[in-house]
């Protein structure tokens, strides 16, 4: 089989290797479509993933496939099932752990990021780690399954209720979803704050109120006017740099709520005004990874809730990677998608 490993410094290399054996509680995964995250993107430019990076490795952990062999001791799975796959694995010991807050594991271990993982054409995982996707789903789609469970866990973080007001900085893939589940959860008015045309325009076909450009518009003003004076109940940065965490900040008003969801280039800061917080009563929180949210992410792809159409914009063979991470980086893409096999 041929499984791209990464090496360091920006460099991948194809590989042909032996197929991975499952063990007695594994699966054999034929890997169908695995996304491109922005963790893949930091660790292609030498930060830190979700977890320690040690090359050679293979990366990709947003994947989905066919269930190619069980171990002896699976029995929920078998040959033929299409499958997600959640790359979180816990140690179930640590404080983090018993206290009902495993997102927080001090020994977190992650596929395709400290295991070979999703860029290869089979994957062998733990048989707990997958959920069944519905047949008829494409695959493609079953890849965003990770990612969607990350923001299913931001929009618990965030507490939107029925009727609030929501502003989401950012139109990448992950804003996209964001917005797709406010309007789930009841959200009476959403905005939009993307600076690339093309992110805006698909941002107002999955159901935004309205698009700000913040390059040419105050995003704060601009909210306040959308909302007929009034600020937003929810801000959601997903973006990841100090310019959007700012109009977060300047955008969010008395008593809202504020999910830095981004994951920011270490040692990032912004300088926060203690006493906005103190006026305004602001809410700021964080959001970490997919706390027993990948099967409810999987529930509403199964029922076709989410459209993923409009977001998925390039997919790429395997042993086209590093293109494909290129493309990911590049503002004319939203999400790539790497297919093994596909250039059989």
């Amino acid at each position: 089989m041929k499984s791209n490993y990464f090496l360091g410094n920006g460099q991948f290399q194809l590989r042909e290797e032996a197929m991975p054996v499952p063990g007695d509680r594994d699966v054999l995964v034929r890997v169908a479509a695995c996304g491109i995250c922005g963790t893949d993107v930091h660790i292609f430019h030498g930060d830190q993933g979700s977890a320690e990076v040690t090359p050679p490795v293979v990366l990709g952990h947003e994947f989905a496939g066919t269930v190619e062999a069980v171990g002896r001791d699976v029995r929920s799975l078998r040959p033929g099932d299409h499958v997600t796959v959640d790359p979180n694995i816990y140690c179930g010991a640590c404080p983090y752990c018993r206290k009902g807050k495993k997102q927080l594991c001090t020994s977190l271990f992650a596929i395709g990021v400290n295991r070979n993982g999703g860029f290869s054409e089979y994957c062998a995982v733990p048989a707990e780690q997958c959920f069944l996707l519905d047949p008829a789903i494409p695959l493609r789609f079953g890849a965003m399954t990770e990612p969607l469970a990350c923001c299913i866990h931001g929009i618990d973080r965030a507490g939107i209720r029925p009727g609030d007001t929501v502003l989401i900085i950012g139109c990448g893939a992950i804003g996209l979803m964001m917005l797709q589940l406010a309007r789930l959860q009841g959200a009476s008015g959403i905005i939009v704050s993307e600076p690339v045309a093309m992110r805006r325009e698909i941002a107002l076909k999955l159901g935004a109120d309205a698009a700000i450009d913040p390059v040419h518009e105050s995003v704060a003003d601009a909210v306040r006017k959308g909302f007929g004076g009034l600020e937003p109940d929810v801000v959601i940065e997903c973006v990841g740099n100090t310019v959007a965490v700012r109009q977060a900040f300047e955008a969010a008003g008395r008593g809202s709520t504020l999910l830095l969801f981004s994951v920011p280039v270490p040692g990032t800061a912004h300088p926060l005004s203690l006493m906005d917080v103190y006026k305004k009563e602001l809410t700021v929180t964080g959001s970490m990874i997919n706390p027993d949210t990948h099967a409810r992410a999987a529930a509403l792809i199964n029922a076709g809730r989410i459209r993923f159409d409009e977001i998925i914009t390039h997919t790429y063979p395997l042993e086209q990677l590093q293109d494909a991470l290129l493309m990911q980086m590049n503002d004319a893409s939203i999400k790539v998608i790497v297919e093994p096999g596909a250039a059989e």
